[in-house]
């Protein structure tokens, strides 16, 4: 049965109309409660269900997750209508920006913006397509020069989508690679990249959830453990280099050799015109900028960290302020390009100012979206989410606890599918996580955080909601729809081999043992897929 997109917002409305509506029906004299009576219980988790079940609904983040807000406001204030206003503002939105470290996100997405916009003004994208498309000879050169170019750019995701699309896209399609084919590459080298970075913003959003530990150090210590994104860029590789595709991907790669890139009858990108750039670009402008970013990064990292006050090297990166080093260097590495750029005559300062702006207009969806993400879980804090679950999870047997990681994989995963964001998912379940653990099993703890990070971002790379997953298709002008779909069955595959891996790990603790059983456990799989898909030709 069809359902208007009139009638889906009609239901939205009426949602929302109704709760305010409830939270009229209590008024009180303070703005603020000291404890809410729904504190610790049950409805503490409502808040991020309600969110979910519209986004599946609607397919809209921003209203699912104001209505996520709504609601776990109404419960903290115990539906007065003025503690309901005060405490989304106040105790919320207002609370979550005036943060530090979250404005230094921000700033730091913003920087990135216009560093990409810079770029792609410049030409320097242009002329590196130009440059790698006389060099690479193969399609598999192709696409394995988009996986090292998306795996190289781990700064931030967003970063890559915006990047690695305009680059690449003209040396996939003179190999005849499907753009259905070229999207997956740049979101599977996205967040997976992005998640198992230490110099990211990635890697700063996760280090500022893990509240009264060594937040970074925690994060390193995590990486072995992140098998979705080890077994998802491992998993790309190998389809790559085997030379062979299943699912619709697979339809859509044998017409690209054919010389439809597009294959459906939607390919809105097809005629579009490509947006100007200066022809005096070149591939320097393109990689210095990029290696200035990240080495300014880098500095700036260790420096919060007191790395020039005679800390060592490790030290420094363990007690770094992840949002300050980032932002610090990211302006270094701004400024940087735009002297290249004003030097080389390739732009000229009004035009480098012009991109700035444009830049911030490009990333006012994730800072939207992450906005609204820390404001839910700040309400789901105030409502005591974390001291519930921790209760309830102390009440499981001790042996229940081994598949804890492996749940919370699961989890993470439909959360992240449902929002359509990583970085809200995280910050649900990684307090959670750090309540249940932190003076029990240090690595069990280790892992279950690993497991929060990997079903986020695999929940993320599928959600046809999500901003990294749309960025993709606009980076590789693939339809979004196609793009989703295609993507889908590789994401399952790596799912399943990362869920039953998570599942050895919360048993034998040991990233040692546990990663080499998933990459085995993926090359087999990979091999049997392959076989069917022969055998079914």
């Amino acid at each position: 049965m069809h359902i208007s997109k009139k009638k889906i917002w009609s239901a939205a409305a009426f949602v929302l109309m109704f709760t305010l509506l409830l939270s009229m029906t209590v008024f009180a004299a303070d703005g603020e409660a000291a404890q809410p009576k729904m504190y610790a219980t049950f409805w503490a988790l409502i808040p991020p269900v309600v969110a979910i079940a519209l986004a599946l609904i609607t397919k809209e983040v921003y209203s699912s997750l104001f209505v996520g807000i709504l609601v776990g406001a109404m419960f903290y204030s115990d539906f007065s209508f003025e503690g309901t206003i005060v405490h989304i503002f106040k105790g919320g939105i207002i609370s979550v920006l005036s943060n530090s470290y979250n404005v230094g996100i921000l700033v730091f997405l913003i920087i990135l913006g216009a560093m990409v916009s810079l770029m792609n003004r410049a030409g320097g994208s242009a002329a590196f397509g130009k440059w790698a498309g006389k060099r690479i000879k193969t399609r598999v050169g192709a696409q394995l020069a988009t996986i090292a170019l998306g795996m190289l750019i781990f700064i931030d995701d967003y970063f890559n989508c915006l990047t690695v699309g305009s680059v690449m896209r003209p040396v996939t399609d003179r190999h005849q690679v499907s753009r259905a084919k070229l999207s997956y590459l740049i979101d599977a080298t996205a967040a997976p990249i992005c998640i198992i970075a230490p110099i990211s913003s990635w890697a700063a959003a996760v280090t500022g959830f893990v509240e009264g530990e060594d937040g970074f150090s925690i994060f390193m210590r995590a990486i072995p453990y992140n098998f979705y994104a080890l077994l998802t860029i491992l998993m790309m590789i190998a389809i790559v280099v085997m030379k062979f595709d299943f699912g619709t991907m697979r339809t859509h790669e044998k017409n690209a050799v054919k010389g439809d890139i597009f294959t459906t009858a939607n390919r809105p990108y097809e005629s579009g015109e490509e947006i100007p750039v200066n022809e005096n670009g070149k591939v320097t402008d393109l990689l210095i900028p990029i290696a200035s970013l990240i080495v300014c990064c880098v500095i700036g990292m260790i420096y919060t960290g007191g790395f020039f006050d005679g800390v060592d090297f490790v030290t420094a990166f363990s007690n770094s302020d992840a949002s300050v080093g980032l932002v610090l260097g990211s302006f270094f590495g701004l400024v940087l390009t735009i002297g290249l750029y004003c030097v080389r005559k390739v732009l000229t300062f009004k035009e480098c100012m012009e991109c700035i702006p444009e830049g911030f207009k490009a990333m006012v969806p994730a800072i939207m979206i992450l906005t609204f993400a820390w404001t839910l879980k700040a309400m789901t804090d105030s409502l005591g989410a974390a001291a519930f679950v921790a209760m309830g999870v102390n009440q499981f047997a001790e042996g229940l606890m081994n598949f804890l990681p492996a749940i919370i994989f699961l989890i993470g995963c439909f959360l992240a599918f449902a929002t359509g964001t990583s970085w809200g998912t995280f910050g649900i379940l990684i307090p959670i996580v750090v309540a249940i653990f932190a003076e029990t099993n240090e690595t069990l703890m280790i892992i279950s955080i690993s497991a929060c990070m990997a079903g986020a971002v695999c929940g993320d790379h599928c959600s046809p909601i999500s901003d990294t997953t749309i960025m993709a298709s606009a980076g590789a002008q693939c339809d979004h729809v196609t793009h989703v779909s295609t993507q889908l069955p590789y994401v399952i595959t790596a799912a399943l081999v990362s869920f039953v891996t998570y599942i050895i790990a919360g048993f034998v603790q040991s990233a040692w043992i546990a990663l080499p059983v998933g990459i085995g456990l993926m090359i087999v799989t990979l091999m049997v897929i392959k076989k069917k898909t022969e055998n079914q030709e």
